[in-house]
């Protein structure tokens, strides 16, 4: 393909070691071509609902308190389970405190005293949520 071809195809330029060389595969790998603009408003809005979608995980994090004290929050719980009826059983389970907390962007948070990262992932496997759908996060 010459030069010209992929002008008018919309190559994109690419730039390697000072020279200027063409791609006719550089649309796959670089950039857009054509006539999309990615920076166009509304250009991309579906893939928005879909990359970096966060609603579908369970998220166990840990924030430390002062010293060696720290909490352990469990948050993206579905409408499907109680959050009062799981902190019972995590906190007869795993012999800590623990509260509900409501939070107007995140809903429903359960938080426990300690690190229980671990064993809130292992409590929630074995009662049948997968493990694929549960991120822990902390140090």
């Amino acid at each position: 393909m010459s030069l010209q071809n992929l002008q008018k195809a919309g190559a994109v330029e690419l730039w390697t070691l000072g020279r200027e060389s063409w791609s006719s595969d550089a649309n796959l790998f670089v950039g857009f071509g054509g006539n999309l603009d990615p920076f166009a408003e509304g250009g991309l809005d579906d893939l928005e609902d879909t990359v970096g979608s966060e609603e579908n995980y369970l998220h166990i994090r840990i924030q430390q308190r002062n010293g060696r004290k720290s909490l352990t929050t469990l948050q993206g719980l579905g409408k499907e389970y109680d959050p009062k009826k799981l902190l019972k059983a995590f906190k007869k389970e795993f012999a800590c405190n623990g509260t509900v907390v409501e939070d107007d962007q995140l809903g429903e948070v359960i938080q426990l005293q300690g690190d229980q990262r671990i064993k809130i992932k292992n409590f929630l496997v074995e009662n049948g949520i997968l493990a694929s759908s549960i991120k822990v996060h902390g140090f």
